[in-house]
């Protein structure tokens, strides 16, 4: 993806996600103080969140110039990176929780990402759009991609580059070795725990991985990158 889709993409899910209902049904997942690595951290909101309301600390990744200044302006710790380089700078369970919050669909090499995120952290956290949500199902029924909250692009200007269900993404987490903890929807702000994948616009899911995954995830982390930080920490 583009540097440009990436920007665009990741303004989409900052849209959503902003919604303080919804960062406050993932924010309830991750543990008081813990260490946290947002990737595709949009403005910083989430962070922010956690920062002040679960006395977390940590770092976000971003690739947009204009997200990454909103990030200092929050006070957030941010580092400047390109997702589809990956995260080799990092060492194994850097942080407790690494998040991917309307992310996944937009990344070129999303399964390695997914193996990253478990290896990187202790436990992973990912929401995207749910395509199997009943609206979208009706949708394609006539014939039409659909356009809705969630999916508010049209079929040929979409910044996502791939879409998913809540039920491929179990299978996705089975076939990576990974052991899901927790698992629901969202929808209008909502938790959805009955039948998630036909009445939630959003999956979300908890996390974490194995020792064999750890040693795929390093293997297919390719090589260290250059990257800018707006923190005098080392990440």
């Amino acid at each position: 993806m583009g540097g440009s889709a990436v920007r665009e993409a990741t303004s989409v899910g900052a849209i959503y996600m902003s919604d303080l209902a919804t960062q406050q049904l993932i924010a309830r997942m991750v543990p008081h103080g813990a260490r946290v690595l947002d990737l595709g951290c949009g403005d910083g909101a989430m962070l922010d969140l956690l920062q002040r309301e679960r006395g977390c600390s940590g770092y976000g990744i971003e690739i947009a110039d204009a997200n990454v200044l909103a990030c200092v302006k929050r006070g957030v710790n941010v580092i400047q990176l390109n997702l589809d380089e990956g995260l080799s700078m990092f060492d194994d369970h850097s942080f407790d929780v690494v998040l991917q919050i309307d992310t996944l669909q937009h990344l070129r090499n999303a399964e390695v990402m997914l193996r990253e995120t478990a290896r990187v952290g202790r436990s992973g956290i990912v929401a995207f759009p749910n395509f199997a949500h009943w609206p979208n199902r009706l949708s394609v029924l006539l014939g039409r991609m659909p356009v809705t909250r969630r999916l508010p692009y049209q079929w040929y200007d979409t910044p996502n580059i791939r879409v998913g269900t809540h039920t491929d993404f179990a299978v996705l987490a089975l076939k990576n070795g990974l052991k899901i903890d927790d698992s629901f929807g969202i929808q209008n702000g909502r938790e959805v725990r009955l039948a998630p994948n036909l009445r939630a616009g959003t999956a979300v899911f908890r996390f974490s991985g194995t020792s064999m995954m750890n040693g795929l995830a390093r293997s297919a982390g390719g090589h260290h990158n250059t990257v800018h930080s707006t923190s005098t920490n080392r990440p």
